[in-house]
């Protein structure tokens, strides 16, 4: 806390006011850089919601917090120590996962049936890009997030496989 105060030009005092150690004031920030899918206003255009929030993934992916997140996923001692409160704390708070809130928008509009929107489903876009991106190389493009989108979420939800360019 001594660091943090000091970066922040505070007294120590006033950080524990709000925060009781270093790791709540990590899952603060955390949870104010973490982006909130939304579906488009006015939504009518599932795929290309689903495309934009697996977008949103990538760039957060890509963030300073995303890159934070990623360090203490990977490293076994803070996983161990933090994993559970960033699920409850974060991510959860925060929509879920990049693609939950826009697939329920439009479960919730009777676009596809809701019994269909199950964790899995809610985890098939994250789980793909996250392999992309621990695959190494480039981000994925828009044209291999509409993959993504195209043969593995629409399918998974009822509505079919598009058929894949060449």
């Amino acid at each position: 806390m001594d660091g943090i105060a000091r970066r922040a030009a505070t007294p120590r005092t006033t950080l524990y006011r709000r925060w009781s150690d270093p790791i709540e004031v990590l899952l603060d920030a955390l949870y104010h850089q973490h982006p909130v899918e939304e579906p488009t206003p006015g939504a009518d255009d599932l795929r290309g919601d689903l495309i934009r929030a697996l977008r949103l993934m990538v760039e957060w992916a890509l963030s300073p917090a995303g890159r934070a997140v990623a360090a203490i996923l990977t490293d076994p001692r803070s996983a161990a120590l933090m994993s559970e409160a960033l699920f409850e704390r974060v991510f959860a708070n925060r929509g879920g996962t990049f693609t939950r809130t826009v697939l329920q928008h439009y479960a919730d509009r009777g676009r596809f049936p809701a019994e269909l929107l199950t964790p899995v489903v809610a985890d098939i876009g994250e789980a793909l890009v996250t392999k992309h991106l621990i695959d190494g190389g480039a981000p994925p493009t828009d044209e291999e997030l509409a993959a993504i989108v195209d043969q593995a979420i629409l399918p998974a939800i009822g509505l079919g496989p598009r058929a894949p360019r060449a």
